[in-house]
């Protein structure tokens, strides 16, 4: 058996986001001593490892929860799939690392690099496509979320006008966050909206958990079709607010 601090000193995480798992029923230990020490086995170690793995790319706590408790969870298939991800994102790091030498080496030399060697490096297609490959296997097979529903159930019951109310709302929040922009993601106001477009999103469409507005924030620079429309706003908002609500969902897990 492990203590919860010979756990996080293993994984190299946080003891208070080990009680944040246990809080959330995502990392159980499996047992709690009579000192209130949480202990966890072997199980619950491979669990932990899943859940970094599935952390690793991105995925929100909640939709690790709902992969992992699906009876149906194929530990051996889910391992091949984070191979192929962490292969291509280690390749992609030899690429960065060769292209600062190319660099290096022609300021070095006087030699001028090529555009296409100068940015090659970075593209981040071939990763991506096996992250959204993923996705769409876990969206087909766990699809059908709680929040899915209830944001479907209640849009239903909108009026023109009523989606008129709501866009107008919620703009007028980001009005207000880009307004602070230059105070930075953390200042105290830009949180305190923060945590408004939190509730605008809940009292108008589901309940946005921590979880999902974190996961909320990734999107919005993952998925290029929302980083287009964000930035339209002003140039840089999705980046942003993706700080900003990692901030808020940070500070959130800290209470």
């Amino acid at each position: 058996m492990y203590k919860v601090r010979e756990v996080a000193d293993l994984a190299g995480i946080s003891v208070r986001t080990l009680h944040h798992y246990d809080h959330i029923g995502l990392l159980n230990p499996v047992r709690t001593g009579e000192n209130g020490y949480r202990l966890y086995g072997e199980e619950e170690l491979a669990r932990l490892q899943q859940i970094l793995f599935f952390r690793e790319m991105d995925f929100t706590l909640d939709k690790i929860k709902q992969i992992l408790d699906n009876p149906d969870f194929d530990q051996e298939q889910a391992l091949n799939t984070h191979r192929k991800i962490l292969m291509e994102k280690r390749n992609r790091l030899d690429r960065i690392i060769d292209s600062v030498e190319q660099t290096l080496q022609a300021l070095e030399g006087g030699r001028k690099m090529s555009n296409k060697d100068r940015f090659e490096p970075f593209d981040k297609s071939e990763m991506e496509a096996h992250q959204k490959k993923y996705e769409k296997e876990v969206k087909e097979r766990w699809g059908g979320s709680d929040a899915y529903k209830e944001s479907k159930k209640k849009a239903a019951s909108y009026t023109e006008e009523d989606w008129k109310r709501i866009q107008e709302e919620g703009y007028e929040i980001d009005r207000q966050i880009i307004a602070r922009m230059n105070q930075g993601p953390e200042d105290q106001e830009v949180q305190r909206l923060i945590g408004e477009k939190r509730q605008h999103i809940t009292d108008n469409f589901y309940h946005c958990t921590p979880e999902i507005f974190r996961g909320l924030a990734d999107m919005y620079v993952n998925d290029p079709r929302f980083t287009k429309n964000i930035d339209k706003l002003k140039e840089g908002y999705a980046a942003f607010l993706q700080k900003a609500m990692h901030a808020y969902c940070d500070q959130l897990e800290q209470k």
